[in-house]
């Protein structure tokens, strides 16, 4: 059934491709200018088409605002110039027909203080952020569309550059340099935000599908290392991800059909006057119709999600803006091992229960801004959150017979003796967050930030579980796990300044501290950050940035009972020592070089109080909580260093390539002393992308792209067979844990994609396919507890990840 999907897609693809007149359709750009330190309006800047035969240019106004007219187009480079400040040159700017491209662009002054003087840059891959000097790049969402294989998610388009893993199929969790994905910030229009993925578990930062459409999105940064002071409460990296306006002038509307959901999306003036503006989007999973269709999604279960998102700007008088923004996912699904056929798999969740999840997550926020003066401007963001995760299992007991094997039905499945109730849990998480900071650019050296963050939490968690006895085949009486109420609230206080040393060198500044008032073990006053980047004449540069971070544990992981009224409330933060130093150089005007080498020491890990290999280090990836047996306390360590290389040519000329590769080692000790493997320790990460665009003709263009990932595997040990048949899961011994790897990840994704531009409607239509896994390579994804009746059969079962999937969509706008 697949293959047959896919040639009709492919047939799709060659119908579209027909002749059409040759007039080249046109776009509109528009945007505004604005000083990167102060936010304020730069009248007179010179905005100019590249690469054009005829004189395409604009010029901001009195309130930095600009328009550009007749661009064709096609990937389009634009140049931004004015005297006294750092040029600009955009590059692969995608103008379409069905919509208008709207970009605001932000300029650097220069530190010579000459007039006329005029200093090159490009602005391709580098940070928003004005404080970011290592381990720092932007990224927008035409890369989470190019990448083969991102499925248009900005953590899977993220796991492709150095120094980041993704080697997993049925989640995106992000592994930065061998850390906990739970290590992970995540902000949204600069508040902090939980977990923004569907089915996501307690304690970690991802999931099987993102809640982050990418329909919604603007160029964003993303840090994995010795970020700057204003980012607290996170050791791994931080996706700092902002929401677009919509358009002020025009009406637009879009819609997407495709494996992963139906898309509707609508922005356009609130009130044209006022340049007032709202954007709207809202999808519905489409999972059940391709499951009806055949389609393997690796899981007889069928996922079903739905999420949506907003933004209202309303432009006030004097440089301020008011916006209200939101964006929520909810998700259920039902694992149903009891009617499963005997022959099918399940790679989600366990196989000797029915399990019933539902998730869901959303956040509703306003944000003020203004300008006080032409050098200083002041934000605040206000926002409330809220997830919830709920789950229900119930123990299959199957009919066997006198031999003691399970009875397989006429219609193929097992048949069912009973169900019995063991878990039922729903954990509550509220979150009430305000931020303030001011910019003030003291001068065109010097820029000095400083603001705070706050979050207050309430927590409640209900768990109650019966344990099963595998060797005796006996079900416990009830035991309640977690039964917690409690508020507690965060506090980020921060300081920062960005100064020119000389027009080359200059020093990234800043300190910040963070408590949470849950336990006195929780204050960390004083975390510096530092960070230098010295200019060559030749255009390439040398960064190095050392830096202190904490971060709080999971919250669900403080109230855990692993004995009557005994929890975890005391946990203390743990810390992060981090230096990177990095040399960037642009080997031709379209291609870049980037090198980092980085040591990070890690301490004040939980452990278990007695010897043991247990640390929350290993923790925040797949679908289980933690259910430590002692208490645990913060004398754990560990430490990583490697480095990484990138070579990028940006897209240009119709076509772009990217090469990253890390080689890494990441280690910890638990209680018992041990320097083991990280879970992650995975020692090397390589990704090799690249993507041709063909022009049809004036109207239409079409790209192939492709995508070779390959990874080491995940660490594990001997299993201990008695405890696995009597837990019915999978147990290690203690003692041998993570001296035994998987074999090396492996996979290959090609992408195709056309573009069709109509002239006279002003619409647009796209047809991609993404060929996932394309020479269906298995990945070992983690050991199950299978009991085999056959005599000498080994009861621990590889299981293996997705294998080919073809992920499709097609996406129109007008």
């Amino acid at each position: 059934m697949n293959k047959k999907i896919i040639c009709k897609l492919l047939a799709i693809l060659a119908v579209c491709a027909w002749s059409v007149a040759q007039a080249q359709p046109t776009q509109t750009m528009r945007g505004k200018v604005v000083d990167k330190e102060s936010k304020y309006p730069l009248i007179g800047v010179n905005i100019r088409l590249q690469n054009s035969d005829k004189l395409v240019a604009a010029v901001t106004d009195e309130r930095g605002n600009y328009r550009l007219a007749g661009v064709p187009v096609g990937r389009q480079a634009i140049k931004v110039s004015y005297i006294g400040y750092k040029e600009i040159l955009l590059d692969n700017i995608i103008f379409n027909s069905g919509k208008e491209t709207i970009l605001n662009v932000e300029m650097e002054e220069s530190g010579i203080e000459l007039q006329g003087v005029q200093i090159s840059a490009t602005r391709n891959g580098e940070a928003v952020n004005e404080m970011a000097s290592v381990s720092a790049r932007e990224f927008s969402v035409e890369q989470t569309d190019r990448y083969a294989g991102s499925r248009g998610e900005p953590a899977r388009m993220a796991s492709n550059f150095a120094g980041v893993q993704g080697a997993d199929d049925s989640r995106n969790d992000i592994v930065i340099r061998g850390n906990t994905p739970q290590g992970l910030l995540y902000r949204l229009e600069g508040v902090n935000i939980p977990n923004p993925n569907h089915f996501a578990i307690p304690g970690t930062s991802g999931g099987p599908v993102t809640i982050l459409n990418n329909k919604f999105l603007g160029n964003s940064d993303f840090f994995t290392g010795a970020f700057p002071a204003e980012f607290g409460n996170g050791i791994a990296g931080v996706f700092d991800l902002k929401m677009r306006n919509g358009n002020n002038e025009k009406h637009e509307f879009g819609g997407q059909f495709g494996l992963f959901g139906t898309d509707l999306i609508a922005e356009g003036p609130i009130n044209k006057k006022t340049k007032s503006s709202y954007l709207a989007m809202y999808r519905y999973s489409n999972f059940t119709l391709f499951k009806n269709l055949g389609l393997n999604l690796g899981t007889t279960a069928v996922p079903k999600y739905q999420d949506g998102a907003f933004r209202l700007n309303f432009p006030l008088k004097n440089e301020a803006y008011l916006s209200f923004f939101g964006i929520g996912g909810e998700s259920n699904t039902a694992i149903l091992i009891s009617k499963q056929l005997a022959a099918e798999r399940n790679i989600f969740g366990s196989n000797d229960r029915d399990q019933y999840f539902a998730s869901n997550m959303g956040v509703l926020g306003a944000s003020y801004t203004k300008a006080i003066d032409k050098n200083t401007y002041f934000k605040t963001v206000v926002s409330a959150s809220k997830t919830v995760v709920a789950a229900n299992h119930d123990k299959i007991f199957f009919k066997n017979d006198a031999l003691g094997n399970e009875i397989v039905g006429s219609d193929g499945r097992f048949v069912l003796d009973s169900l019995r109730p063991i878990l039922n849990y729903t954990f509550d998480e509220k979150k009430y967050s305000v931020t303030a900071f001011v910019n003030k650019k003291i001068s065109a050296k010097t820029t000095l930030k400083y603001g705070t963050f706050l979050d207050i939490n309430q927590l409640q968690y209900n768990d109650s579980a019966r344990i099963v006895d595998g060797v005796n085949l006996q079900i416990s009486p009830w035991r309640t796990r977690w039964n917690a109420q409690k508020t507690a609230f965060l506090a980020q206080p921060y300081i920062q300044i960005k100064h020119k040393l000389t027009e080359n060198l200059t020093l990234n500044a800043g300190v910040t501290a963070l408590y949470y008032s849950l336990n006195s073990n929780s204050f960390s006053p004083f975390e510096p950050r530092v960070a230098l980047t010295y200019q060559l004449a030749d255009g390439s540069k040398f960064d190095v940035g050392v830096g202190r971070h904490s971060q709080i544990q999971s919250n669900y992981a403080y109230f855990y009972e692993y004995a009557k009224g005994k929890n975890n409330q005391q946990m203390g933060l743990t810390k992060s020592n981090h230096i990177v130093a990095g040399y960037n150089r642009m080997l031709t005007p379209k291609v870049r070089m980037k090198t980092e080498v980085y040591y990070q020491s890690l301490s004040k890990i939980p452990v278990k109080v007695y010897p043991s290999s247990f640390s929350m280090v290993n923790a925040g990836s797949g679908f289980s909580r933690i259910f430590p047996d002692t208490n645990l306390v913060n004398t754990g360590t560990g430490r990583n260093y490697g480095a990484e290389f990138t070579l990028e040519r940006f897209f240009s000329n119709g076509y772009f390539y990217m090469l990253s590769a890390s080689v890494f080692d990441a280690k910890y000790k638990g209680s018992d002393g041990v320097l083991r493997n990280t879970d992650y320790n995975g020692r090397y990460a390589l990704n090799l992308l690249a993507t041709k665009e063909f022009t049809i003709n004036k109207k239409s263009r079409f790209s192939v792209g492709g995508k070779v990932t390959s990874v080491g595997g995940r660490w594990y040990g001997a299993v201990d067979t008695v405890a696995s048949a009597r837990a019915l899961e999978v147990i290690f011994v203690d003692n041998n844990r993570n001296t035994q790897q998987f074999k090396p990840y492996f996979r290959t994704d090609i992408r195709l994609n056309y573009i069709i531009n109509a002239k006279k409607r002003g619409i647009t239509h796209e047809i991609a396919i993404d060929l996932v896994n394309v020479l269906n390579t298995q990945n070992i994804l983690t050991l199950t507890y299978a009991p085999s009746k056959v005599p000498g059969a080994s009861a621990i079962r590889e299981d293996y990840q997705l294998g080919f999937l073809p992920v499709f969509y097609y996406k129109i706008e007008f």
